[in-house]
């Protein structure tokens, strides 16, 4: 017994060094996703090693570091919980109404597209996103269109695709292709019904993983590179969609510090969307953040529908007078633009080898 606890504390150990390595390939990356999972089996064999093992010199060494990692992890997981301060306004002030979003990797080899519709008539979104819709989802999905007058589609078969339905008014609909001419993202002006505009960013960019891409270079260049627009425009923003990413990954935290945006899982919980089919190994990776004058409602999941992911739904209202999570915005310090830009180029430079395009935009 005594071996398997320095072999498996060994293991959780590294498993929380290994992120601090800067290396993009996605064994480092990797252990990024896990960290809630990691905690809790530090936590689990610290406490067996309190109750089952006799306390010699190397005993005391390995649970010494264990206890420390789970002192850092709990320190950046204690965030995502109900522990942790939520910041509301004090005005009853709601410049915009409630409005409500629904972002949804609609995972493109599934074939359930009714039960996905069923959802959204349902939830009765004000917007409706889709990730990995490709031709087939979008020939589904016009069923929304009587509803959802304005849209903009971006039908791709490389998993990428997405689509974007709203009942809002729109001023204008962009697709971009920051660093690769096949991961689209789009961005839509919306008008509120008393005449706030915003704006609302959709991502989907490429995972770091043994059957996707190599590295992280193209994932986190292209959400910096959403970051870097949103901190230019200066606009009211959401930012929805499958990131790839979890909240305290380093290209995310630069993500939310270039952007200056707000995380609304923040005190409210994890959240987490995939994989659907498993709730042991699932993890926050579809993401939500807001301009800090945007207040968020509710956020919670939705019903399985069919896909490798759970659909995310969030309610929120807008109130530009009201500056209270102000005080939320994490700021850029030293030399973190330059690493930002670092990775931004690395992210255009790099070449995939694991997706083909087909693409047909249509912003209307």
């Amino acid at each position: 017994m005594l071996s398997t606890y320095f072999v498996m504390s060994a293991l959780l150990v590294l498993s929380t060094l290994i992120p601090f390595v800067n290396n993009p390939h996605w064994f480092f990356r990797g252990f990024d996703y896990g960290k809630v999972q990691f905690f809790v089996s530090q936590v689990v064999l610290f406490m067996a090693g309190c109750f089952l093992l006799d306390f010699t010199t190397p005993v005391w060494v390995m649970q010494g570091m264990l206890l420390s990692c789970i002192i850092y992890n709990g320190f950046i997981l204690i965030k995502f919980t109900p522990f942790y301060k939520i910041y509301l306004p004090s005005t009853e002030a709601r410049l915009s109404g409630y409005m409500s979003i629904l972002s949804a990797n609609v995972y493109q080899f599934n074939r359930d597209h009714h039960r996905f519709l069923e959802l959204v008539k349902i939830s009765n979104p004000d917007i409706v996103v889709t990730m990995e819709s490709n031709g087939e989802w979008e020939k589904s999905l016009s069923a929304l269109e009587a509803d959802y007058p304005n849209h903009c589609k971006v039908a791709l078969e490389n998993t990428y695709g997405m689509h974007m339905y709203s009942r809002l008014k729109m001023h204008h609909c962009k697709v971009h292709y920051f660093v690769a001419e096949d991961i689209p993202s789009i961005e839509m002006e919306l008008e509120t019904a008393d005449g706030y505009r915003f704006t609302v960013f959709v991502v989907h960019p490429p995972p770091p993983s043994p059957t996707e891409e190599e590295t992280s270079k193209e994932r986190d260049g292209e959400l910096l590179s959403v970051a870097k627009k949103i901190r230019k425009d200066q606009k009211t923003t959401l930012v929805v969609g499958d990131f790839n990413n979890v909240a305290w990954a380093r290209s995310s935290v630069l993500f939310r510090k270039t952007a200056k945006l707000v995380d609304p899982r923040v005190g409210r919980g994890l959240i987490s969307t995939f994989d659907a089919r498993s709730w042991i190994l699932r993890f926050p990776i579809d993401q939500m953040y807001h301009s800090p004058n945007v207040f968020v409602q509710e956020l919670k999941v939705l019903d399985d529908f069919g896909s490798d992911h759970l659909p995310l739904f969030c309610q929120f209202y807008i109130d530009e007078q009201n500056e209270v999570q102000h005080e939320l915005i994490e700021h850029l310090e030293g030399d973190d633009m330059q690493e930002v830009n670092q990775m931004i180029a690395e992210g255009k430079a790099a070449q995939s080898e694991n997706r083909g395009a087909e693409r047909t935009d249509n912003g209307d």
